[in-house]
């Protein structure tokens, strides 16, 4: 009788991958509204705070709060604090999670919308902006970057895996390898020896300086020095086997732009190794260090290089004694 009653009961229980009605409709509803629509549709290429969100809309700051509020409550957008400030983005489902399906078909569906020619005009002021601090910081910080690069995480406390980790990654050939931001120029030694040609690009000055001269000291001849940014990779014609990025995503203004401009310049069958780090609340790396984002989640990192047609690979995490974290990852292009 006991185990009668108790099979009954379970059968009446929801399997945690059944939904009811309820549950369905606080997204929907969140949903249901032009303005949100749009909103999840910006933040699907990048993260905002509430001004910049109330700047991009011309809406009042209390009234962008309380359609994030309901699209956070909703589970469709997620927070992240950044030093005083807290942005928001498209919040990503496991995909054993009930709602998942339900999710992504709504992104789907919002990523069709075509935005408003102010909407994107105030989107990439935004972009513009962030890009032009970023580079006024390392234009006035060049000769000390590296002391202060390295209260975080210096070069040898990440080269060698680097270094292992593109030892170990299957590439159609190595004819010509790609580093972003190169630094202090420490993994261009790297490179040029594993690669017939390396391109090294940054879009400051006074850093492609610091990098000239480390690989000149070093004897390479075979690293050519652009200055630039990924989006000038298309006009340089760089197709390379190879694409190494360290340390510079928490720099950059869009980090899905990034990744769909490497992309774009990986051939086929090619690899992208990104080293960076992991999310952390120690906001004073932002004034120090010139970061915009205080590390990422993994998942975010997945996330974008899906969107810009690449595949994952391997995954190595070091935990550094100040308590940073270093994610190293490893995406690859799809051969045709």
């Amino acid at each position: 009788m006991t185990n009668s009653l108790a099979l009954a009961a379970a059968a009446d229980t929801p399997t945690s991958t059944e939904l009811d009605s309820e549950s369905l409709v606080t997204p929907l509803k969140a949903a249901a509204d032009p303005l949100r629509l749009e909103i999840l549709a910006v933040l699907a290429q990048n993260s905002y705070g509430v001004s910049e969100l109330a700047r991009i809309f011309d809406v009042g700051q209390s009234g962008m709060s309380h359609h994030l509020k309901l699209l956070t409550g909703a589970g469709l957008t997620t927070t992240r604090r950044e030093g005083n400030s807290i942005f928001y983005r498209r919040a990503m489902l496991a995909p054993e999670q009930p709602l998942a399906d339900l999710q992504q078909a709504l992104f789907i569906s919002v990523d069709r919308l075509a935005l408003r020619a102010d909407i994107r005009t105030q989107c990439a002021a935004i972009a513009s902006e962030r890009a032009s601090a970023s580079q006024q910081f390392f234009a006035a910080n060049a000769d000390k970057f590296r002391a202060q690069q390295d209260l975080i995480a210096s070069f040898p406390v990440y080269g060698e895996q680097v270094s292992q980790l593109l030892n170990n990654t299957p590439l159609p050939s190595r004819q010509l390898a790609l580093e972003v931001g190169p630094g202090q120029g420490e993994f261009l030694p790297v490179l040029a020896k594993r690669f017939s040609h390396v391109v090294a690009l940054d879009n400051a000055d006074e850093m492609l300086a610091h990098s000239r001269a480390s690989a000149e000291a070093a004897g390479l001849v075979n690293v050519e020095f652009i200055l630039g940014n990924t989006a000038s990779l298309a006009e340089h014609r760089v197709l390379a086997d190879c694409i190494v990025m360290n340390m510079v995503l928490h720099h950059t203004p869009s980090p899905l732009d990034i990744f769909k401009d490497l992309s774009e310049a990986l051939a086929p069958g090619g690899a992208l190794l990104v080293t960076d780090l992991c999310r952390h609340e120690q906001d004073w790396a932002r004034a120090n260090c010139g970061d915009l984002w205080q590390g990422f989640e993994p998942a975010d990192f997945t996330g974008w290089a899906r969107e810009a047609g690449l595949n994952e690979g391997q995954s190595l995490y070091i935990a550094l004694r100040n308590g940073f974290q270093v994610q190293l990852r490893q995406f690859f292009k799809p051969s045709i």
